[in-house]
């Protein structure tokens, strides 16, 4: 059965930066079918022949050493461009034609790949309802891949679930979050499910927090537009860090199945503590770095948070009691996306030779990226000195284990697409709580300029350093600390 993929948006960025680099690596690999069709779709007025040089030098650039031009030549031979307006009913009935022509009449799967502007979100998946070209018939597949941000909050995540379930349904929808693509993230499944040292300790009996940092370096630099808009929450809390959430506090599912998967990343979600006023006021911290209000596209009185702390109770059997702290911030120390996990100290302390901190526990970190692995670290007796001890660390590092063939994560997530796979893909229900939780946050610091508000107050903080002094505080007032380290991997 032949096999085409259709980008809207495909004169954007993603589709140059990320997708096409991706397709045309699968099929390098070869694991893209062999009669798979790459089909672009956007206003751009474009020949097959203009699109696929375009492709050609973006492809090289960013595939580097593995871009083999013979390779290109066969995959080339598999793309084409058809102009449209995704406002336009006539355009999609064109599209329609101009797939049955290059499939030749033959029954197809097909895979939609919403990769433009959110605000088209809804109107690309009503076009195709209309056109016909969402419905299933017989062997043939259809299926939606649609990109964050699913919403900018709960009501708004609601309609466009509506939306796309008045013409797709739900185990046609794949809403994509690329860090859930990344080897590491994968390998917390195997971590954790695969190894029996691991499950006796994954709890509140030995674990103390859980912390979850995404920092980047750069600033909003030309997005700050966009990024005014969204704010840090937005931008990566409701999606990245609560992804990265869910796999941490999951319970194993009865298999390795989509859903499975997505019946216990849910759970977690249902079980996170909801916060009332008080409870946001003392649990978040958030901070703009000094500088933003300088960037074009930001208001001089913007209050948008490009730097947030929130700490998570999950009331469960499982981790009733261990707090989960998610941080995130623009104009950090260093690019880094670990997960850490703080174990608690011996019950007692056998050897009383210098000062026992929570830094000195074992404490296990997942560094997605930017080097992707592991490393654990625990005590060790210093050689001649006595009992003194040392912390030592162990390491796995993917680029040394496996050579560096460490794929991109679009790569794993258009494969699993294509094949039908939903498992690291996000349901309706999944988005609609991960909001749920954001939600009342955003609303909370709204309020925070309003002389009876509880939240807490927009802080600032210096570019390069790992977010404001209050947040270091704020950690140290519970008795624990960050975890302020660049990749601890290279």
């Amino acid at each position: 059965m032949p096999h085409t993929i259709v980008i809207f948006g495909a004169s954007g960025d993603l589709t140059s930066r990320k997708l096409i680099p991706a397709l045309y690596n699968l099929k390098r690999k070869g694991r893209l079918p062999e009669d798979a069709k790459i089909v672009g779709f956007s206003r751009t007025d474009f020949s097959h022949e203009a699109w696929r040089k375009d492709l050609r030098a973006t492809t090289q650039e960013f595939a580097g050493d593995k871009f083999k031009a013979d390779v290109w030549d066969d995959f080339a031979d598999q793309v084409f461009y058809c102009d449209g307006d995704i406002g336009k009913a006539e355009d999609f009935e064109k599209l329609g034609k101009f797939l049955t022509e290059l499939e030749g009449g033959e029954d197809a799967s097909r895979l939609y790949y919403l990769s433009t502007a959110p605000r088209f979100y809804g109107p690309a998946i009503e076009q195709l309802g209309k056109a016909g070209l969402a419905c299933e018939e017989g062997d043939c597949q259809r299926r939606v891949i649609i990109e964050k941000p699913f919403g900018v909050d709960l009501e708004s995540a609601k309609a466009l679930n509506k939306t796309v379930h008045a013409h797709f349904k739900e185990k046609q929808v794949y809403r994509i979050d690329h860090y859930l693509g990344k080897e590491t993230v994968q390998n917390l499944f195997v971590l954790r499910f695969a190894n029996t040292i691991f499950e006796p300790v994954w709890n509140r009996n030995f674990i103390d927090h859980v912390q979850i940092t995404v920092a980047e370096e750069v600033n909003v630099g030309s997005r700050a537009g966009y990024y005014d808009t969204a704010g840090v929450v937005r931008d990566m809390i409701q999606n990245h860090l609560l992804q990265l959430l869910m796999v941490t506090a999951m319970e194993p599912p009865a298999s390795y199945a989509a859903d499975p998967v997505r019946d216990e990343k849910v759970k977690v979600l249902l079980a996170v503590r909801p916060k009332s006023p008080k409870d946001i006021a003392r649990d978040t911290v958030r901070a703009q770095y000094r500088g933003y209000l300088q960037a074009d596209g930001v208001p001089d009185d913007s209050t948008t948070a490009t730097f947030a702390a929130i700490k998570l109770g999950i009331d469960n059997w499982r981790w009733q009691g261990v707090p989960f702290y998610l941080r995130s911030g623009k104009s950090l120390s260093c690019r880094t996306t670990q997960i850490v996990i703080q174990f608690r100290q011996p019950p007692h302390m056998l050897f009383k030779e210098g000062p026992r901190t929570i830094r000195d526990a074992n404490r296990l970190i997942i560094q997605v990226q930017p080097a992707e692995g592991i490393q654990m670290h625990f005590q060790t007796k210093v050689p001649d000195a006595g009992m003194t001890m040392r912390q030592t660390n162990l390491d796995f590092n993917y680029q040394k284990n496996f050579g560096g063939n460490i794929p991109e994560a679009y790569e794993r997530l258009l494969l699993d697409a294509i094949e039908g796979d939903a498992s690291l893909f996000a349901r309706a229900d999944e988005v609609e709580a991960a909001w749920g939780i954001c939600d009342p946050i955003l609303a909370a610091w709204a309020e925070s300029d309003k002389a009876a508000s509880d939240a807490p107050k927009l802080l600032s903080y210096e570019p390069g350093y790992w977010g404001p002094t209050e947040s270091t505080e704020w950690m140290i007032a519970q008795r624990r600390e960050w975890f302020d380290a660049c990749p601890v991997l290279q």
